[in-house]
């Protein structure tokens, strides 16, 4: 049996430190993953991967913008996995995001493994952001705190993400990591909060992590990290 391998490029970590330049292009990451998440070059928004497709949500003005990403754009940061759902539940009545997550752990063996989310359904609120594009000389937890926020109501589409377990933090952020696209394509983001009026939960089973890193990319070679900090940063901005 073909195992379940997530595939991340690169670290979170690398980006709290103010690695931003893209070193892989949106065409070779879809080739690891169908569904995911992660940001462009120069943290330039948040980048959603659904049913195989890569799309770019950005704050301008009013409204989130949502794009879809050519193959050739690269990314400094993204998690991919071809999922395959494990649990399918209905979520048939009103429930914040806190609630729906722990109905989500319930099905989990065990807290050391990472999962793949897909939401699909209606929600009476979604409330995202996204990291506006900055230069590295601007570390990610100072950019994060002018990031555009948005919030819908009434609003069909689909959450995508990963669950990642505690002792992953600073390779990814530990817990839950979602972006969210609606069905129209008109709004979308890093989800901050929401509550689902109804719809359909997937929880895919993760069995291997193939973690990628950008070989080439001198500045992350020799970068300095402080891992405690890059911590901090992540608590912070994530």
């Amino acid at each position: 049996m073909e195992a379940n391998k997530l595939f991340q490029y690169n670290t979170l970590g690398a980006l709290m430190a103010g690695l931003y330049g893209g070193s892989l292009t949106v065409g070779e990451l879809l080739e690891h993953g169908d569904l995911g998440l992660g940001t462009l070059d120069s943290i330039d928004g948040e980048l959603i991967v659904l049913d195989g497709k890569a799309y770019q949500a950005k704050g301008s003005g009013d409204q989130p913008e949502v794009v879809e990403v050519s193959h050739d754009v690269k990314v400094p940061y993204a998690a991919v996995i071809f999922h395959q759902a494990e649990v399918i539940f209905k979520q048939r009545f009103e429930m914040t995001d806190q609630e729906l997550q722990a109905r989500i752990e319930s099905y989990y063996d065990g807290e050391n493994l990472f999962r793949s989310i897909k939401i699909r359904g209606h929600f009476s609120k979604m409330h995202v952001r996204m990291i506006p594009k900055s230069s590295s000389d601007m570390k990610f937890a100072e950019v994060a705190t002018h990031q555009p926020e948005y919030t819908a109501e009434d609003i069909s589409g689909t959450i995508v993400g990963i669950w990642t377990p505690e002792i992953f933090h600073g390779v990814s952020v530990a817990g839950y990591h979602l972006h969210f696209i609606s069905d129209d394509h008109s709004f979308g983001g890093h989800v901050m909060d929401y509550v689902i009026s109804q719809g359909f939960v997937e929880v895919g089973a993760v069995d291997q992590l193939d973690q990628r890193f950008p070989v080439q990319d001198r500045q992350f070679l020799f970068a300095k990290f402080n891992a405690k900090e890059v911590r901090e940063d992540i608590d912070k901005a994530e």
